[in-house]
C-alpha cells in the first residue's frame, strides 16, 4: 500500500501521540533526494503516550508486517505490548509504519528530541530528527541501504543552509 503520509500524521496528531519522525522521511525533509516508502517514528515511551499510540494504531488498522504475510498479521496493540519490543514493523491503512524505540546509535526519544526541529506537514506540527542524528543512526545501523545514502546526507549537512 502506498504511504498516505497526510492521513498517518493526522491520525497520530488527533490522538495526541508524541514522537520524533526519523529515517528516510526525516532525511527527505532535510533535502535528501532518496525516496522512501514508509514512515519511521520514535515515540515517547511513557505509558500515557503508548496508550494514545495504541489507539491511533487501532484506528489505522495496524498489523505486523512480515515477508510471508504482505497484508500483515493482526495484533491487539496496547501500551504494554508496544513497550515489550524495541521495534515494530507495521502495515496500516495509511501505509507502512515502523516504530523504533531506540534507533541504532541513539538513546531513543529524549536523545532525538533534543535536536529535533518543528516541521509543519499537512496542517500538523511534527518533530523531525536533526540531520546529524539521522546520519548518526544510519551510520550505526550500517545497513547497505544506509551506506548508499550516507555520502549524500553528509554533503547536505555540510551545506551552510542545512536545516
Amino acid at each position: 500500500m502506498e504511504l498516505d503520509l497526510e492521513r498517518l500524521l493526522q491520525v497520530l496528531h488527533r490522538h495526541g501521540v508524541v514522537y520524533v519522525l526519523i529515517g528516510g522521511l526525516a532525511a527527505v525533509y532535510h533535502g535528501s533526494p532518496f525516496p522512501t516508502e514508509d514512515a519511521d517514528i520514535t515515540p515517547q515511551p511513557d505509558r500515557a503516550n503508548l496508550d494514545r499510540l495504541a489507539a491511533a494504531l487501532r484506528e489505522l488498522n495496524a498489523r505486523i508486517r512480515t515477508e510471508t504475510e504482505p497484508t500483515g498479521l493482526p495484533f491487539a496493540f496496547d501500551a504494554a505490548s508496544l513497550a515489550a519490543a524495541r521495534t515494530w514493523n507495521l502495515v496500516t491503512d495509511a501505509g507502512d509504519l515502523d516504530l523504533s524505540f531506540e534507533p541504532s546509535g541513539t538513546q531513543g526519544y529524549s536523545d532525538l528530541r533534543r535536536d529535533a526541529s518543528d516541521a509543519h506537514l499537512y496542517g500538523v506540527t511534527v518533530q523531525v530528527a536533526s540531520l546529524a542524528d539521522i546520519i548518526r543512526s544510519k551510520q550505526a545501523a550500517n545497513r547497505p541501504k544506509d551506506q548508499r545514502v550516507l555520502p549524500t546526507l553528509r554533503e547536505i549537512l555540510a551545506q551552510p543552509d542545512s536545516k
